[in-house]
């Protein structure tokens, strides 16, 4: 296999090995998708120079208005958060009063955008929720920073996983990453406590490593409670307990949980075995059983952690902390 590089790209030795590996997936000599319809292809140049990855990158999120890509990375001297085109080209970074980014998400509403931070470490400013403006400005903090905890009155976390915004500011939260909480916090747009249900435990509306929310347009959060291989559905209003699926990850627990743009199916990240699990999302009703239609088998060591998916391109981007990159796919 012959790689034709121009000229003018300035590439390290990361950037030809990242680009051999992305040729040959696109070439398909090991197909990820044997025997089942293709649903999603790489994009293979996304994003354009690979080498302003430098830590573990942890999570991604799209503002799909905006046409912008967040990424939070960790690592010792290192920008915590990358922000890119939707064409992949790199726009800037920051680093302030961010400590161990674990989850990301971008609100936007009819004034304002903004993007929603979980921080996980254990300094100066873990334990926290964070607000940011677009460019990295410190907007809100919830909890309080350094402090692992368990009250509301004042909010305390113990390494939130992450969190989802809707446009009327209510605020979802699963807290936490292994630390001494395991819930599933909604909280009004001035934080104050909506509901809460969760605590450790395998039973109906318990968590062992509540680690990605999201919310449907029907009313319904879903939680992907990672060690208990399982996600669990809940009435956004009331907080009730409305099902859960865990026939779907006898082999490794879902570690993320997003809608695709037409709210079909879910992407779910399966690190462990470096799998994406697309199941079809369930009518309004019964949430029965999962059903998983497509798989997207990533290489060996990729590790995907947490997914994000643009809702007006359809794309999927996918944050690998072994890979140490961001990999965008586009439906077909």
């Amino acid at each position: 296999l012959i790689l034709l590089i121009p000229p003018s790209w300035d590439l390290t030795a990361k950037g030809y090995l990242f680009l051999y590996f992305q040729v040959l997936k696109a070439f398909d000599y090991s197909s990820p998708w044997k025997g089942q319809q293709q649903m999603y292809k790489l994009d293979i140049g996304w994003p354009k120079i690979p080498e302003y990855f430098t830590g573990q990158t942890f999570c991604v999120a799209v503002d799909s208005l905006h046409r912008l890509v967040y990424v939070g990375q960790r690592g010792d001297n290192v920008p915590k958060v990358l922000v890119f085109s939707e064409e992949g080209y790199f726009l800037y970074s920051w680093n302030n009063t961010v400590e161990m980014p674990h989850g990301i998400f971008v609100l936007n509403t009819a004034t304002d955008s903004s993007v929603w931070i979980t921080d996980v470490g254990t300094g100066k400013y873990g334990h926290t929720v964070k607000q940011y403006s677009p460019s990295g400005k410190l907007m809100q903090v919830l909890g309080t920073p350094g402090n692992a905890g368990s009250s509301l009155i004042p909010l305390q976390f113990d390494q939130p996983a992450e969190v989802f915004v809707e446009e009327s500011g209510d605020i979802y939260i699963v807290d936490g990453d292994g630390g001494m909480n395991n819930r599933l916090l909604k909280l009004s747009n001035d934080y104050k406590e909506i509901w809460l249900t969760g605590t450790n435990g395998t039973g109906i509306g318990q968590f062992n490593i509540p680690h990605s929310v999201t919310v449907d347009p029907f009313g319904r959060v879903w939680v992907a409670d990672r060690d208990n291989k399982r996600i669990q559905v809940f009435d956004k209003v009331t907080g009730e307990w409305l099902g859960s699926w865990s026939s779907c990850f006898s082999e490794d627990g879902p570690y993320s949980v997003r809608f695709t743009a037409d709210y079909k199916y879910l992407i779910v990240a399966q690190l462990n075995i470096n799998r994406l699990a697309i199941l079809a999302a369930p009518p309004v009703g019964s949430i029965g059983d999962c059903i998983m239609v497509n798989t997207v088998q990533l290489a060996d060591e990729t590790k995907p952690h947490l997914v994000d998916v643009d809702m007006k391109s359809g794309a999927v981007y996918v944050a690998e902390i072994g890979a140490q990159q961001v990999q965008k796919y586009i439906p077909l």
